[in-house]
């Protein structure tokens, strides 16, 4: 927890404020049970009316001044934990993005969901007890005492002991209940991955009929959470009882031997009342002392979790050179013998890969399933840092550019169409806030886009659901791409990212993208050979490895994994054509 208190640098004077009256509301709580004492022996006893009005007025103005300290302990101690909560969720959501997609795959997306959310939201409450019950509850229970012992020493013995022996009960309790909450919240994610994944993949689950089986695994792991938090709450049960048993046993010592004292004449009624209303404060502000270290404990476990996000640094570094300049004649890209491989994977993504494209040039890429198509393009834009040679653009290894500069440069169209809610308009200019009206349409006009949003009512003002889920595959597909275009990169990856569309609009789309690409490099991942085959340069994957680089026609003949690709969907007059 201690490394997260600088999230609270802002509002260091709310957590200052609201300890603080929470420390002058135990003062006023203090007093009361003498005021009540001195009602019974100096009032009552003697039948003073005035005198019991007076110190009843008293004890009433005391409550409304406890009551106003209450309410503004709160408020600050409330808003003090809110902004500690904003201000550690910012921190970790702009933290998270700025892993490498390397440690977001290794971590994994709903652990990290958890984390932002659930774990944060622990962190927050017991930063907000803390405030409220860090100086009340200790000044309580050393303040009762004290006062005990200034109305009998003898009797504050009971109250030493009754102390003691409800800290015992209260320390064995969450020995046993801490252990379990970290479970809870390690279990927690596991509901959460299951949850994600049956959301994002319910076509799949349904398409397969497998609903029920799906419905099984979600409930027992949330019944496998049930039984972790029930069996903690059974454990977390036994405070009240077992520190109120306690508490009675000591509250009749306390009458018992009180009575005695009275009898011999060595305290009054009215202290025995407070003595009394002392131990009933002890036992308050142990339980609530109780809650706050379970809380605070929890909220520990949480720490643990956030800090393990923040102790994960991106593995790649960014460059610190703003503005670069190739050199003169340099390719656009070249890949100079790259090798890759994932995290804690035994073989390499991609092995050897060596090749150059010039600017304005066409690349497309081709290969199997697995052969590493989307991890060559992913290495261009640094989304993944190469393990082995280098990755260079105008003759620069991406490395040494920084991260906005070498992805102004570059567009990517991701195998998964992701649109945003909002508008038509809004999506297209995610990646140029000041394109105007003329360029939207004009990259929609090459997306082959144009038609079918002219065609709705609110033409580019078309509201978007989240995911695009009121568009067609191939429309998604489109507006991304058109997306892409509004930017105007120099290197454009188009991967896999015409799979929807039908063969006449990919064809559409290829040309209008030639006639109007000038000098952009364009990348084109596809598993159609219909796609590539009029590329300037295509580059065949198998296995990881470069197996042919070079035009339809050479591959044809000095590529036999290429020709079987092409036999697979061509007739061999469609092979041969251009």
């Amino acid at each position: 927890m201690l490394k997260l208190v600088k999230y609270l640098r802002g509002y260091v004077k709310e957590a200052i404020i609201g300890p603080l009256f929470k420390f002058l509301e135990a003062c006023f709580e203090l007093i009361v049970p003498l005021v009540m004492a001195g009602i019974i022996d100096r009032g009552i006893k003697v039948s003073d009316t005035a005198y019991i009005f007076k110190m009843g007025a008293i004890m009433i103005f005391l409550g409304i001044l406890g009551l106003v300290c209450s309410i503004t302990a709160q408020y600050f101690a409330a808003k003090a934990a809110l902004g500690f909560g904003t201000a550690l969720r910012n921190a970790m959501f702009a933290h998270i993005n700025s892993l490498s997609f390397s440690e977001i795959d290794r971590i994994g997306t709903s652990t990290l969901i958890t984390r932002l959310i659930s774990d944060i939201n622990q962190v927050q409450v017991g930063v907000n007890l803390v405030l409220r019950l860090f100086l009340r509850s200790p000044f309580i229970v050393v303040g009762a005492i004290i006062m005990a012992l200034l109305i009998n020493a003898g009797l504050t013995l009971i109250f030493l002991a009754v102390t003691l022996l409800i800290s015992v009960v209260i320390y064995f309790i969450m020995s046993c209940s801490i252990p379990h909450y970290k479970k809870v919240q390690n279990k927690l994610d596991k509901v959460s991955l299951i949850t994600r994944e049956n959301l994002s993949g319910v076509r799949v689950i349904r398409a397969f009929s497998r609903q029920k089986d799906e419905i099984s695994r979600f409930g027992e792991s949330v019944n496998d959470l049930t039984r972790t938090q029930v069996f903690v709450g059974k454990i977390s049960a036994l405070l009240n009882p077992a520190t109120y048993t306690v508490l009675n046993l000591g509250i009749i010592a306390v009458l018992w031997f009180g009575g005695v004292s009275v009898y011999s004449g060595n305290n009054t009624q009215g202290e025995v009342i407070a003595l009394v209303s002392y131990m009933s404060q002890i036992l308050l502000a142990l339980i609530a002392l109780a809650n706050l270290i379970i809380a605070f404990t929890r909220a520990s476990a949480s720490a643990i979790r956030i800090n393990e996000i923040f102790a994960v640094t991106s593995s790649m570094k960014e460059g610190h050179t703003v503005s670069m300049t190739g050199t003169e004649n340099s390719p656009k890209v070249e890949f100079r013998n790259v090798s890759f491989s994932y995290n804690e994977a035994e073989e390499e993504a991609l092995s050897g890969i060596s090749f150059e494209v010039k600017a304005g040039e066409t690349v497309g890429i081709i290969g199997g399933t697995g052969s590493g198509k989307t991890t060559l393009v992913s290495l261009i834009p640094r989304f993944y840092d190469a393990t082995g040679g280098e990755v260079l653009i105008d003759g620069i290894n991406v490395k040494d550019y920084t991260f906005s500069e070498l992805r102004k440069k570059i567009a990517v169209v991701p195998q998964k169409a992701a649109l945003f809610s909002g508008t038509i308009r809004e999506n297209m200019k995610w990646g140029k806030k000041d394109a105007t009206d003329e360029e939207i349409y004009k990259a929609l006009e090459i997306a082959q886009a144009r038609d079918f949003v002219e065609s709705k009512p609110e033409g580019i003002d078309t509201v978007i659901l989240r995911g695009g889920k009121n568009l067609s595959g191939g429309q998604r597909q489109r507006l991304t791409i058109a997306r892409a275009l509004v930017v105007q990169p120099e290197i454009l990856i188009l991967d896999d990212s015409a799979s929807a569309l039908d063969f006449a609009t990919d064809l559409k789309l290829r040309r209008t993208l030639r006639e109007h690409s000038g000098n952009m490099t364009v990348f084109i991942v596809s598993q159609r050979v219909s796609a590539i085959k009029n590329a300037d340069k295509i580059i065949v994957l198998d296995e990881g490895r470069m197996v042919g680089s070079g035009k339809h026609d050479e591959l044809l003949e000095t590529c036999e994994v290429y020709k079987e690709i092409c036999l697979s969907q061509l007739t061999e007059d469609e092979v041969r054509s251009r």
